[in-house]
């Protein structure tokens, strides 16, 4: 082999390893495995243990893919704001490494493949909710509500509190008061941690034009409503220990986290405007609270 074709034949390598990862970083990867993991421990507290490896590989495989589906809509579709944002320019649509066209039918692909899976290896319910979980997020967020309101992120947040249901419908086949207060969890969890994220990326959301909380209102009324959130949060989470799903372990542990939680919000609501220290560190606790809670539910399954 000559050394061109040398060369041509390591660029080939190198140019089929940067599509592979584009293909990866446009499900979302670390997004999807909060999802996966919120879904598994539900599914553990359904089933008091862990479910039947049949059970698992579905919802993990099935899941999983119908979110990387979603994450792959919602980059084709955000493809003009993700190339004026920092934080999003460098994806693989903005920079032209993967075409909108491939990425749209990707996501397509992806969440009829889960379809697929869950219908066959799960139960109807199971596809139902993970498809409204898609559908939820790629049309209702990406599509209505992200750039018309400065609510969309607490309408929005439904479809990061899918995955729970999720899990506990491919144990059981249906629903539950505790599975209901699990989406809760998530669904108020979820503006304190993307607004605290737009407290300091505010620059980059303004020059998108996406009317986030602290574009529209300003930093001192988001400031205000991640507190109440906060609050309502903790309620929600307390209130899930309460059920017969969880025990008193649960109880406590769900009472320490949301107080810690409850006073880093209040922390943020302290400091002054023009600062962002705590509006990082509200983010990186929203990113340790979540699965904070989720753990302790699994926790007590097994903690008599």
């Amino acid at each position: 082999m000559s050394m061109t074709q040398t060369k041509s034949a390591a660029y080939s390598r190198v140019s089929v390893f940067e599509l592979l990862k584009g293909y990866i970083i446009l499900m979302k990867p670390r997004i999807a495995a909060l999802l996966l993991f919120t879904a598994y421990a539900a599914a553990i507290v359904a089933a008091d243990g862990f479910p039947s490896p049949r059970i698992s590989l579905a919802l993990l495989f099935g899941l999983g893919l119908s979110a990387g589906g979603a994450a792959a809509i919602n980059m084709w579709y955000d493809r003009d704001i993700d190339a004026v944002m920092a934080r999003t320019q460098n994806r693989p649509l903005p920079t032209g490494l993967i075409p909108a066209r491939n990425a749209l039918a990707f996501g397509i692909v992806l969440q009829l493949a889960s379809l697929v899976i869950i219908l066959e290896y799960l139960n109807p319910l199971t596809a139902v909710l993970s498809f409204a979980g898609f559908l939820y997020y790629t049309v209702v967020y990406t599509m209505w509500l992200k750039r018309r309101t400065p609510q969309n992120i607490v309408i929005g947040g439904g479809a990061g509190a899918f995955p729970p249901l999720v899990g506990w419908a491919a144990v059981t086949g249906d629903l539950s008061l505790a599975a209901i207060f699990m989406f809760l969890i998530i669904f108020f969890w979820t503006p304190s941690h993307f607004w605290a994220l737009a407290l300091y990326k505010n620059d980059e959301y303004t020059k998108a034009g996406v009317p986030m909380m602290p574009v529209v209102r300003g930093p001192r009324a988001t400031k205000v409503q991640c507190v109440i959130y906060a609050v309502i949060l903790g309620i929600v989470a307390v209130s899930l220990g309460l059920t017969t799903a969880l025990n008193a372990f649960y109880l406590a542990a769900a009472v320490i986290i949301s107080v810690w939680f409850l006073l880093v919000n209040i922390q943020l609501y302290r400091e002054p405007d023009h600062k962002l220290t705590w509006a990082k560190r509200t983010f990186i606790a929203s990113l340790i609270h979540l699965p904070a809670i989720f753990t302790v539910m699994v926790m007590s399954v097994f903690i008599r």
